[in-house]
């Protein structure tokens, strides 16, 4: 029997400015736009948000600007279920920004993004301390690398401290400390973020090409990972922990509109279906499925589905992992 889990996320809030167009330009070029739009995410806002609609009781912890753009953010996020009672605001600096050019082909949309953390990264390990005391009570906590590293290897300190499952989802890609390694519970970058942090290759051009995977598995094992999932866009995902290197296939949709979320849509729905209780190649499919509804939909926070229509989706794909009405326990 499943049940609705506590998470807590502790991240970022962007406002992203997407301009769409049918090739991006290159330097000192310019090119003109197919369409502007704008939309409520960050990856912190993104995967709580993502919770929320599957069903979690979801708390957030950040920081945005005293502006309009972090007043829609936050707005969007409580009217998702997200209780963002504890989102401070920064009156001396801006709410994050990301500036998005989505380049759009007959083959699909590929991104190239721009990040502005703005009061993002003014918060401080003093803002959040509070939890120290308080992260006992989750099940959960996720955390992104758009926020400053000390206060990211504090919570996660503190939530390891206390038993809770730590998920640490390194994007954008940065160093990562030993310290930090030893307290998370799931890394998941994605390919090119995997590449970067243990200095290996790992090309999808073709086809997954295992060897790479293998040699950058060990380097993660080897700094104490235990379990390492590697988002691979449509290539699936793979996982590597103590059981060996497993693949899952991605769910894939008639269109990609915009593929911008969906990173934190799989992150956020493994982490949602894992605590309330799936076992994890269950939740890994979970993922798959809700991520392959959020990049057939533009934008970052309007993309995520609800727990109603990935449901949906697992009956009409056929998936027999687990039987879609469990899910009901989640609504």
């Amino acid at each position: 029997m499943l049940k609705k889990p506590n998470i807590l996320v502790v991240g970022s809030f962007m406002m992203d400015l997407i301009a769409s167009t049918k090739r991006a330009p290159q330097s000192g070029e310019t090119v003109i736009g197919l369409k502007f739009q704008t939309a409520p995410g960050g990856k912190g806002a993104n995967q709580a948000v993502q919770c929320a609609r599957l069903g979690a009781h979801v708390t957030m912890v950040g920081q945005v600007g005293d502006d309009s753009f972090g007043k829609i953010m936050t707005e969007t996020a409580a009217k998702a279920g997200v209780d963002v009672s504890h989102v401070t605001v920064d009156k001396n600096e801006s709410s994050g920004v990301g500036h998005i050019v989505l380049e759009v082909t007959e083959h699909g949309a590929q991104n190239r993004i721009t990040v502005c953390p703005g009061a993002n990264f003014t918060l401080t390990v003093d803002d959040v301390a509070w939890l120290k005391d308080e992260i006992g009570k989750f099940d959960l906590v996720m955390m992104q690398f758009e926020l400053p590293m000390p206060v990211i290897e504090a919570v996660a300190q503190w939530a390891h401290d206390a038993g809770v499952i730590v998920m640490i989802n390194p994007a954008p890609a940065a160093p990562l400390s030993d310290k930090l390694l030893a307290c998370a519970t799931y890394l998941s970058p994605n390919e090119h973020e995997a590449a970067e942090i243990a200095n290996h290759p790992l090309s999808v051009e073709g086809g997954i090409h295992f060897d790479d995977v293998e040699a950058v598995s060990k380097a993660f094992a080897a700094r104490g990972v235990e379990n390492l999932i590697i988002t691979m866009g449509e290539n699936g995902s793979i996982v590597a922990g103590k059981d060996g290197v497993h693949h899952t296939q991605c769910v894939k949709m008639p269109h990609v509109a915009d593929p911008t979320a969906a990173g934190d849509s799989f992150v956020a729905a493994f982490c949602t279906g894992l605590t309330a209780g799936l076992p994890q190649g269950e939740a890994l499919a979970f993922a798959s499925h809700t991520a392959a509804i959020t990049v057939s939909r533009m934008g970052a926070m309007p993309s995520l589905p609800t727990v109603d229509e990935v449901q949906a989706l697992l009956r009409e794909r056929g998936y027999k992992g687990f039987d879609a009405a469990e899910l009901d326990a989640l609504k």
